[in-house]
């Protein structure tokens, strides 16, 4: 499992490489050296991975956190990559319709 000294001890490469902590969850380092959080899993038989943020923003308690809030939604059948997407498209969409509000709303001169 990874701890907090190992995950600023990571040096980058010339290639990406990834160091694995639990359960699907890892760090990705890529060439250009930032740390992205990544969970992989399979959902419908398929291999899939989402990010879970970039450290140091994203502490590796954080990860774990939203690891197990992915894991949640896979134990009810959801795919964790989909949902995210569909919340995604309905903030979109609510701030569309706001900013879509304010402009009826604005006094032409």
């Amino acid at each position: 499992m990874l701890t907090d000294a190992k995950l600023r001890s990571l040096k980058r490469q010339g290639t990406l490489y990834r160091v694995a902590d639990r359960d699907g969850l890892c760090v990705e380092i890529p060439p250009e050296g930032s740390l992205c959080w990544r969970f992989r899993y399979r959902y419908q038989n398929r291999a899939k991975m989402i990010s879970l943020g970039l450290y140091p923003a994203v502490s590796l308690a954080m990860a774990r956190e939203r690891l197990n809030n992915a894991r949640a939604l896979l134990t009810r059948g959801l795919d964790p990559s989909a949902e995210r997407q569909s919340a995604r498209r309905s903030v979109s969409k609510e701030l569309d319709h706001f900013s879509s509000q304010r402009r009826s709303r604005r006094k032409v001169c």
